[in-house]
């Protein structure tokens, strides 16, 4: 399940050029396995962020999933969890939600 949820989130990493940054933000959808966020930030398909929830300062290391089109709010960053946090965002997902995705069975 995904919510749309403008979330403010602090996102730590390196950009396309390898260079470290930080940068605030906020989510434009959020699940128990990610979200999609804006980021002024050049970054590659791949790259790890560390991202922090300010409300919670909780942190949780992500994976950059989809890069999307640029806007004036920057452009559109879809990460995905490296471990399962389905309280990060402070937001209560169903229990099908917060299980873990599991490729289909080859039976």
């Amino acid at each position: 399940m995904r919510i749309f949820r403008r979330i403010p989130v602090k996102v730590r990493g390196m950009n396309a050029e390898g260079e470290k940054f930080r940068e605030s933000s906020q989510t434009v959808v959020v699940s128990a396995h990610g979200g999609l966020l804006y980021l002024n930030e050049p970054v590659q398909m791949g790259g790890q962020l560390q991202l922090e929830n300010p409300a919670t300062e909780e942190e949780q290391e992500c994976r950059i999933v989809y890069l999307g089109d640029n806007s004036d709010r920057g452009q559109r960053v879809g990460v995905e969890f490296l471990s399962p946090a389905p309280h990060f965002w402070g937001v209560e997902f169903t229990v099908s939600d917060t299980t873990a995705r599991r490729p289909p069975s080859s039976h």
